[in-house]
């Protein structure tokens, strides 16, 4: 990894020195573009400004921290844009960035690291920025409710300047103490963190893979993450008693990482308050506040255990995964709306053991061909099957007796494509077939009237069956008979059976019925 990031851990090593180098220009309509590379240890990114800002820059340092008037080369009138004129210049800008960064070697002027983009990429620019914008907006955020966006790499830079152990205030500017970051993050209660994926801005950055502790938030009830490491994210678990909503996308590889990180070191652990039993060598908080749960487009491919620590889930959405089996969410005892649609389901066998409240289940995207497992769901409303691989209309048979469900959704099923696909559908619901909603669409008087024809024409089948298979009557009436004809002392007759399926005459040990 080209930046790769740095540790957790007690030991600090000494902050690198940084560099400055003008690696090369471009002409921009009249006027040259120097093309600067800032190096901060293993970052590094890279900045653009015309003579005239160089000059500008210098103007401020010169009046506030009394530097050499001399020090930058001077302007150039004529040939301002020749190629020898504009190398010459590139060398000379160099030596002036890095005689001020010589200069300033713990924390940059303002008007210095502004300009080389400390504000954005280097850790002492990041906090102060972003401690000076909670010093004039912290209150009024905090006051309006609202959800406060910030980068893992500004919480790295947070991260990092706590471990380093500094002052809270190192440039003497008090706006840009650190202590406004603090005040604010233990009052914050909504918080999304995103990455981007690739290097961060003109930086060789990888946000994504940053390291960064949570702990400094002490209030939170909904927290966004995306696109950052999840086995990177430390503290989170400091508001197991207050966070009701979670999501966690594009991070984690498994639900562990998210919900017990603290016990991944551990071969045995335990929710606390579970009765133990055997070796166990961590016991777990529960997350006892969260009531919603969204892990969608991970790479989690199986529910653990870890879903033991959030008992009173609610909603759990784990799109998106690759999924094979539906498992330990029998834990789950008030999960009432479940998200599995485009994972890797090919089965649901005894799936109702483990959802026995569920009312909303998502499966579309999955490879079911069989619905068997849905039949005992009796609290399901709304069910999504779209974009599987059910191709008999038996299987709906699985779903048609269900008491409460209203909402089903087939589409993109080969079933779907069958002629009066929708009145076959329905059809399966019986008397309840006026209260189901089909794919999105409310059913028709047409269509209930249909339904009605085919049900009048099953049951006609039913009873054609009936009668033209009569054996079955015809057996029993024989086995009836030969009983009744029995009497004490004499041998029954011997009644062939008409079918493998129909019970032989019961015999007493002694060969006949009713002999004492």
């Amino acid at each position: 990894m080209a930046a790769a990031a740095r540790s957790f851990g007690p030991e600090r090593e000494a902050e690198p020195a940084k560099e400055a180098r003008v690696v090369g220009s471009e002409l921009v309509d009249t006027y040259t573009v120097y093309i600067i590379q800032v190096t901060d240890g293993i970052h590094e990114w890279t900045v653009k400004h015309r003579y005239s800002d160089f000059h500008d820059l210098h103007e401020k340092l010169v009046a506030e921290r009394k530097i050499d008037k001399n020090l930058l080369p001077p302007k150039k009138i004529i040939g301002k844009n020749s190629r020898s004129l504009v190398e010459k210049r590139e060398k000379d800008l160099e030596v002036y960035l890095q005689t001020l960064l010589a200069a300033f070697p713990g924390v940059a002027p303002r008007v210095l690291a502004h300009f080389l983009h400390f504000h954005f990429y280097e850790i002492n620019g990041i906090t102060a920025a972003l401690a000076e914008e909670l010093f004039e907006k912290g209150e009024q955020l905090l006051g309006a409710g609202e959800v406060f966006a910030i980068g893992p790499l500004q919480l790295y830079a947070v991260t990092e300047q706590l471990l380093q152990g500094k002052p809270t205030c190192t440039s003497g500017d008090a706006k840009t103490d650190l202590g406004h970051i603090l005040d604010f993050t233990c009052r914050l209660k909504y918080l999304k963190v995103s990455g981007t994926e690739g290097p961060f801005g003109t930086s060789n950055i990888q946000e994504q893979f940053l390291p960064f502790d949570l702990s400094i938030f002490k209030s939170l009830h909904q927290v966004e993450i995306s696109h950052c490491d999840a086995k990177h994210i430390r503290g989170l678990v400091a508001s197991k008693p207050t966070l009701a909503t979670m999501s966690i996308r594009f991070s984690a590889t498994s639900m562990k990482e998210v919900l017990v990180p603290e016990a991944l070191e551990f071969d045995e652990w335990e929710p606390e308050g579970t009765a133990l039993e055997g070796p166990v060598t961590a016991v777990i908080p529960t997350w006892q506040a969260l009531t919603t749960l969204d892990l969608s487009h991970n790479s989690i491919s199986e529910i653990d255990e870890s879903v033991k620590l959030i008992p009173k889930i609610e909603f759990l959405d784990l799109s998106h995964n690759g999924l094979l089996f539906v498992d330990n969410l029998q834990h789950l005892y008030n999960l009432v709306h479940l998200d599995l649609s485009y994972n890797k389901l090919s089965s649901l066998e005894g799936v109702h053991t483990k959802l026995g409240n569920i009312k909303t289940l998502n499966l579309a995207g999955n490879l079911l061909e069989s619905l068997s497992g849905l039949h005992k769901l009796y609290s399901l409303v709304n069910l999504d099957l779209s974009n599987n691989r059910i191709e008999q209309m038996e299987e709906v048979r699985s779903i048609g007796s269900l008491p409460c469900l209203e909402h089903v959704a087939l589409l993109n099923n080969p079933l779907s494509i069958i002629p009066d696909y929708r009145t076959k559908v329905l059809a399966q619901f019986g008397e309840r077939a006026s209260e189901v909603c089909l794919d999105d669409t409310v059913t028709t008087e047409k269509e209930l009237d249909t339904v009605e024809v085919l049900k009048a024409i099953q049951k006609a089948k039913e009873v054609k069956s009936k009668l033209s298979n009569p054996e079955k009557k015809v057996g029993e009436d024989s086995r009836l008979s030969a009983a009744a004809c029995v009497r004490p002392g004499s041998s029954p007759p011997t009644v062939a059976p008409t079918s493998a399926s129909l019970p032989q005459p019961i015999l007493s040990n002694q060969g006949t019925l009713g002999d004492e």
